[in-house]
């Protein structure tokens, strides 16, 4: 009990600054992406000074001017602010989150009996694998001639996505892989600003420190690397909230479904990249919620013969089938080995409860099937039928 209580503790701790930290960076990319995109031409005496762009703007009561040097400026400052510990703060806490729930919860988060049938230390290095894999393959291809097209990298980049999407989901549980592609997305765009931004932004000052000409070939790669975190913000961050979203995860086309997102919310990010550059093009963003509105009726659950057949259900037998494979979460005092508090305050000890929580149990445990949590408990689907019929019947008492 006591170490269960503990891992909660570490889990808030590191979710919170996980947060944190990703507003941070993710943050500081949106503004930096805006800022790159939004600069004018500067007055000719600006531009003899070596300075490409400038921009003037007011926030909290202040006016600000904003200049942004073609490559250096004519004199190093003392004090030059660099943005990266955002970055590798928020993979490193993501990385913990990631061992304390995934990995040392394998068996109840990662591990689902019913996709493979792997042991923990089994899945634990696929994970690490598909993580350290990811990664290098997207270097190795940056750094290769095909790299230098970005339809070319663009195209093998999105058929890579579709291979280990699919894979992941015939490894892990639906959370599982989706948190876990999440984890790769993460890991190439720290890499990107570890390996590629920071030391183009290092060759940089010291060429400045040096007095010679810096290389324009880093500030190109680096540029080509911080347009690439641009478009994958956005579908991480729908990976990251993904779990509380089992109509997603859980479905039995799951790896379709988050390729489809992924796609839609990239493509929601290029009108705003457009809209930096004074380019309005409305119609992305209703394509967009056009592909999001069609997705979610093609995902919506289908009526059911349970559903059309109006039959008559024991209100005992619902009962006792709710009591004997949801109640050991969802109570309150739960007895399973992992779920020591029940998960979103859903208790399920009497028929009042199961009535408050009727709509609630038909979505997680009918609709999607996500519950039993990895059906841990051996629910059949005839269960799920009567469960269904007694929901759709409007949940009635005894």
């Amino acid at each position: 009990m006591m170490e269960s209580y503990i891992l909660d503790w570490v889990q808030l701790i590191f979710r919170w600054l996980h947060l944190i930290t990703g507003i941070a960076w993710i943050g500081a990319s949106f503004y930096f992406v805006w800022l790159d995109n939004s600069l004018e031409n500067p007055p000719q005496w600006k531009q003899d000074k070596g300075i490409k762009g400038d921009l003037w703007a007011i926030h909290g009561g202040g006016v600000y001017e904003v200049a942004k040097y073609q490559l250096a400026p004519e004199q190093m400052p003392a004090q030059l602010h660099w943005f990266k510990w955002e970055a590798y703060t928020t993979w490193l806490t993501g990385m913990v989150l990631l061992s304390v729930i995934y990995y040392l919860g394998a068996d109840a988060y990662l591990i689902d009996k019913r996709v493979a049938d792997l042991t923990q230390v089994q899945a634990i290095g696929l994970g690490l694998a598909y993580l350290a894999g990811g990664w290098v393959f997207y270097e190795l291809l940056c750094r290769s001639p095909l790299g230098r097209n970005a339809y070319i990298i663009g195209a093998i980049l999105i058929l890579a996505a579709v291979g280990i999407a699919y894979t992941l989901t015939q490894l892990f549980s639906g959370r599982g892989a989706y948190i876990h592609m999440g984890a790769i997305i993460g890991t190439i765009m720290v890499g990107n600003v570890f390996r590629v931004i920071m030391p183009s932004q290092r060759a940089l000052v010291a060429a400045i420190e040096k007095g010679e000409a810096p290389d324009p070939a880093w500030g190109a790669r680096a540029k080509l690397h911080s347009t690439h975190n641009t478009y994958l913000t956005l579908p991480l961050l729908f990976i990251m909230i993904s779990s509380h979203y089992p109509m997603t995860y859980a479905s039995a086309n799951n790896w379709v479904i988050l390729l489809v997102i992924m796609a839609i919310t990239a493509v929601a990010r290029q009108y705003f990249v457009l809209a930096h550059k004074k380019v309005n093009r409305p119609m992305i963003l209703v394509a967009a919620a056009f592909a999001t509105l069609i997705l979610a009726i093609v995902m919506a659950p289908k009526t059911t013969r349970v559903e059309q057949s109006g039959a008559a259900v024991s209100v005992t037998r619902v009962q006792g089938i709710l009591q004997q494979r949801c109640a050991s979460c969802h109570s309150a005092m739960p007895t399973d080995d992992v779920f020591t508090v029940a998960p979103g305050g859903v208790m399920l000890d009497t028929l009042e409860e199961m009535q408050r929580w009727a709509t609630r149990i038909k979505a997680r445990s009918i609709d999607t099937h996500d519950m039993p949590f990895l059906n841990k408990t051996g629910m059949t689907d005839e269960e799920r039928e009567l469960v269904d019929r007694w929901v759709i019947s409007g949940a009635p008492g005894a």
